[in-house]
């Protein structure tokens, strides 16, 4: 969660939702610049989390470190699936509202929890009780609808 926070000083954005699944992570962020690259602030996230995962693999757990694919060109373990991941623009108020409800409602589809606030990995709780929790929200700067 550093991760995020570092990446939220140095690109500027604006973090309205996330969850953290068991094998994959959904954030909703709003660039406060017009000139931002999605690339960059990717690698600003996934680089340190993936350096910390495999360095608590090789201490506590190497036998772990073969479920992990091998990295490009053979560098050893891979903690992300290959690709920059799943990214779109979102133009309306409406739209961001949705996104942010469909995020909360990952582990609620997996079965996980019966209600998205039960899930402690997730800004469900936080947008319930209007108070930040693992990483700060932006409630100020998102829309309404």
């Amino acid at each position: 969660m550093d991760a995020v926070t570092e990446a939220r000083k140095k690109h500027a954005f604006d973090l309205w939702a996330y969850v953290f699944m068991p094998e994959h992570v959904h954030l909703l962020i709003c660039p406060r610049t017009s000139e931002y690259s999605i690339a960059e602030i990717l690698r600003s996230i996934k680089q340190p989390v993936s350096r910390r995962a495999v360095l608590y693999l090789r201490e506590c757990n190497p036998e772990g470190l073969m479920w992990l694919a091998t990295g490009q060109r053979g560098t050893g373990p891979r903690f992300w699936q290959a690709g920059g991941g799943y990214d779109r623009n979102i133009t309306s108020a409406e739209t961001v509202v949705r996104a942010a409800e469909h995020i909360h409602r990952n582990p609620v589809r997996r079965g996980l929890v019966a209600h998205p606030s039960e899930w402690p990995y997730s800004s469900a709780r936080d947008w319930e009780m209007g108070v930040s929790s693992l990483l700060p929200i932006d409630f100020d700067t998102f829309p309404r609808v």
